[in-house]
């Protein structure tokens, strides 16, 4: 029943759209402004960019504190696939709440900026990973001004940054992180395949930049 609650609890918490509430004070439907999504980027369209940070901020709040929680609650001194599987069910709930909201008829965000805070809260063992892909994320950003296309790279790449952490770190051992190796491969999947409209843009060259000076 702990679980379950733990559960149920995180997927409320990841549906709250603090995009669409946002854009919501400002009299604005973020759903009829740019590319309709519920999240930092488009938010930053229709209200302006500090209200983006704060939404992303928000956003990762929501990933993370379901699952740092998960952590004390559910994480003994011995670590095992099955544990880790708990664990990873409480912030798959989080992102799966910020998706598919149950009362927005189950069309939410993307969950980059959801999954960041999960990733952030499984410490080490997502967290590491997690890390290195944000700064790689940072990278692409300021270099071809694209937010999807950081986020598909960063999400792409995870899963092989933490296969090469477990042939790096001798206490990562496979057969205890299998669980979170297969669901690295799921969430990087699932990220991409939200971003396919993206892909379509990016390869027809019509996604918008960011971060980029205005010309005088």
């Amino acid at each position: 029943m702990k679980t379950i609650s733990l559960i149920v609890i995180s997927y409320l918490i990841g549906s709250i759209s603090f995009a669409r509430l946002i854009a919501k004070m400002h009299g604005k439907d973020l759903r009829q402004i740019g590319s309709g999504n519920l999240g930092a980027t488009n938010l930053a369209r229709a209200c302006g960019k500090k209200w983006a940070y704060l939404c992303f901020a928000l956003d990762v709040l929501k990933g993370f504190v379901p699952s740092i929680s998960a952590k004390f609650i559910l994480v003994t001194d011995s670590v095992s696939p099955a544990i880790l599987a708990l664990w990873l069910a409480v912030g798959a709930a989080a992102i799966l709440g910020h998706i598919f909201p149950f009362y927005l008829k189950f069309k939410g965000g993307k969950g980059v900026a959801t999954s960041f805070g999960v990733v952030l809260g499984i410490w080490p063992y997502y967290a590491v990973p997690g890390l290195i892909c944000f700064v790689l994320w940072i990278i692409i950003v300021l270099t071809w001004h694209y937010i999807s296309l950081a986020s598909v790279i960063a999400a792409g790449l995870f899963p092989v940054v933490m296969i090469i952490l477990t042939f790096v770190l001798q206490d990562w051992q496979f057969a205890t992180l299998w669980p979170l190796f297969l669901a690295a491969a799921i969430l990087s999947s699932l990220v991409i395949f939200l971003h396919r409209a993206n892909i379509k843009r990016l390869l027809a060259g019509t996604e918008n930049k960011v971060l980029q000076q205005k010309e005088a």
